[in-house]
């Protein structure tokens, strides 16, 4: 590593144009530009350039990052970050479109740029270029090339420099395997949609790009890194309406921001006796590049709507502070074996010098004491102080290198390495207890919920053990009712039971005398058949007779007419003849009289009976139908006896009990139609 210098951290202001919503909102567009200036609300803030929202993103990355990519190549260590509160163009800046060449932001053009220059560089130089690609998602390092690797630790190496243990490292050979990596990165990165931000970025995303460089003629080695970090935005959560699992990201985001602030803060007032560096992980990654062996460049992102005008003064006051920090960079060389020789040499010389002057120094110094008086020309001049602390002093309480023998000197580098693994050691332990501390709280929390949850089980059982109480109470109440209910059925029923035995023989009786009842209905309809046939026949006996009769008078009626002329001749002795025959029709006259009345009272007593007969048939059958259901209950009672005896014969005994009146009726009906049979 050759010698320090000292170099300026570079803040380049960007602004972006009005959003669309802003637009439709109307609100006033507050910033003024003038050089490199911009004047807000009358104030003016001054940066190393301003870039007005009309700058395109070549124009950014040729003032930004250019120069940067030539430092890295020449072994200079760099950053690149972008700064601002939400939506303010941050991951615009620094990624853009990928693969848009003109809207392709500083680390796509930064692949591009490193091979461009390697490409015409000497061709004895030979390249290592490595890239890295994690995120710091709520305070903890996620792979974004190996998302399996949640939570990495933050180490230091020898020379005391923050790295990231455990990353995914790629070997790359061209721009197109920088942007696969990058496209892989980005797929994995958090993102989530904001009031203020359809793809608000969620997390600090960092891209390293790590480039070794070797002279295969001179054995020359050089080492560069590039760190390009586009941070997640300060969010005002009133704005963004931030809520549930957006909302702890935007705090821890906040958080993360305001340890850098601190840092920068704290640099910015150059009181380097504590930089709280510790306070987040990203500070603690970023700590080479803030104050530093690093060539820094920050861009800070604002918007130039009235709307956010509160925020973007605060962007521009952060990048005020961080302009004042100063880095010491210097070139990462390995050396070889003779400069390493003509370096020790160099510095021998200046121990020797040193020592003469410490021993100088101390002769003055006793002669004091004795209380000499030293004179002007025998003091140690300030000019040759001066010339002696422009060499790098050793500090008091080190030894001289002289005095160190080559044991002790493996001595110490051991124990430094000691130290330096013990540093490590702490690290993993206390990132080992950090996460046993979050699961632990997890398990807390999640112990908290499954009481919360047997709480409320237990008191759900609780009521339904009340209410199954109060149930069995009730319950009790009812099986008391019950069993009284049961005895009083059991009572009724055995009353019942003598009196549907009764009712039994009682319905047996009537059903045997309806039996006989049928017998003899049967035989006075046989009677009565008989008497219709009988009477039939009379009926046609009458009209055959009258028949005869009318066809006789007809006849006689004939010969009258035809013997008329005769009368007079046959009056003697037909007179007598005649008279008989008079009597004879009045004898016949006075027999079809009484046939055709004897004939008309058994028309009247058909008519009668039929008309009983259809009356005695309607009851039969409803004595029928009756006596089938009652027939149909006693064998329902017989067969459902053993299981529900109770129903079953009241239902019984009350058909029984509510039809007496009818079978009594219908044996009436039998005894009146026998008489009158």
């Amino acid at each position: 590593m050759v010698d320090a210098a000292e170099c300026c951290v570079k803040v380049m202001c960007r602004f972006r144009p009005l959003n669309e919503s802003e637009i439709t909102r109307g609100d006033k567009y507050i910033p003024k530009f003038k050089e490199d200036t911009v004047v807000i609300s009358g104030k003016p803030y001054i940066f190393d350039r301003v870039f007005p929202p009309n700058t395109t993103q070549e124009q950014v990355y040729d003032t930004c990052a250019k120069q940067i990519v030539k430092d890295v190549l020449d072994g200079y260590n760099g950053t690149i970050f972008a700064y601002g509160q939400t939506s303010s163009g941050k991951t615009h800046t620094m990624e853009g479109q990928l693969h848009n060449s003109q809207l392709k932001g500083i680390i796509p053009r930064i692949a591009q740029d490193i091979f461009d220059h390697i490409y015409s560089m000497d061709e004895n130089l030979e390249f290592h270029i490595k890239v890295s690609y994690f995120e710091i998602y709520m305070d903890k390092i996620r792979d974004l090339l190996d998302v399996s690797k949640t939570n990495l630790a933050v180490h230091e190496d020898k020379n005391r420099v923050p790295f990231v243990k455990g990353c995914t490292e790629r070997f790359v050979s061209s721009p197109e395997d920088v942007m696969d990596v990058i496209d892989e990165g980005k797929s994995n990165r958090h993102v989530a949609v904001t009031n203020m931000n359809e793809h608000s970025s969620r997390s600090h995303s960092i891209f390293l790009i790590n480039i070794k460089q070797e002279n295969v003629e001179t054995e020359k080695k050089l080492s560069g890194k590039l760190y390009l970090v586009d941070l997640a935005g300060s969010e005002k959560v009133s704005k963004t309406g931030a809520e549930g699992s957006v909302l702890d990201e935007a705090k821890n985001i906040n958080k993360s921001l305001s340890a850098l602030g601190n840092v920068i803060s704290a640099l910015a007032e150059g009181t380097k006796t504590h930089v709280p560096y510790r306070d987040s992980k990203m500070t603690r990654i970023l700590q080479d590049s803030l104050g530093g062996n690093c060539r820094t460049t920050i861009v800070i992102c604002c918007s130039p709507s009235v709307y956010n005008e509160a925020e973007t003064k605060s962007t521009l006051m952060f990048g005020q502070r961080a302009k004042t920090i100063k880095n010491t960079v210097s070139v990462n060389m390995e050396l070889t074996a003779e400069e390493w020789k003509k370096k020790y040499e160099k510095e021998k010389e200046k121990t020797r010098n040193l020592k003469i002057i410490i021993q100088r120094l101390e002769n003055e110094l006793k002669r004091w004491r004795k209380g000499e008086t030293v004179p002007a020309d025998e003091q140690h001049s300030s000019k040759e102080l001066k010339n002696s602390e422009a060499a790098p002093i050793i500090e008091a309480s080190a030894p001289p290198p002289e005095r160190l023998s080559d044991s002790e000197k493996t001595q110490y580098e051991e124990l430094i390495n000691d130290l330096y693994q013990q540093l490590d050691d702490k690290d993993d332990e206390i990132n080992q207890h950090s996460q046993l501390a979050e699961n632990l709280k997890q398990q807390m929390v999640d112990q908290d919920e499954l009481l919360a949850s047997t709480r409320r089980d237990y008191e759900k059982i609780q009521e339904d053990l009340s209410r199954l109480q109060h149930e069995n109470e009730a319950a009790k109440e009812e099986v008391k009712e019950v069993l009284q209910a049961l005895e009083e059925l059991a009572v009724n029923y055995d009353q019942k039971s003598h009196e549907v035995e009764d009712r039994s023989k009682t319905n047996q009786q009537l059903t045997e005398e309806l039996m006989q009842k049928s017998v003899t209905l049967a035989g006075v309809e046989r009677d009565l058949s008989a008497l219709q046939e009988l009477s039939g026949h009379h009926k046609k006996r009458s009209a055959e007779i009258l028949s005869l009769l009318l066809r006789d008078l007809n006849e006689i009626g004939s010969v009258i007419a035809l013997n008329d002329h005769k009368m007079t001749e046959m009056n003697g002795g037909m007179e007598e003849e005649f008279t008989m025959a008079r009597l004879f029709i009045s004898k016949m006259k006075s027999e079809v009289k009484s046939l055709v009345n004897r004939s008309k009272q058994l028309e009247s007593t058909q008519a009668d009976t039929m008309r009983k007969m259809q009356a005695n048939e309607k009851e039969l059958a409803s004595c029928q139908l009756l006596i089938s259901q009652v027939l149909a209950v006693i064998y329902l009672e017989q067969q459902t006896a053993p299981s529900s005896g109770d129903s079953t014969s009241e239902h019984c005994i009350w058909v029984i009990l509510h039809n007496v009146p009818i079978v009594t009726s219908l044996q009436n009906w039998i005894n009146n139609f026998i008489f009158f049979f």
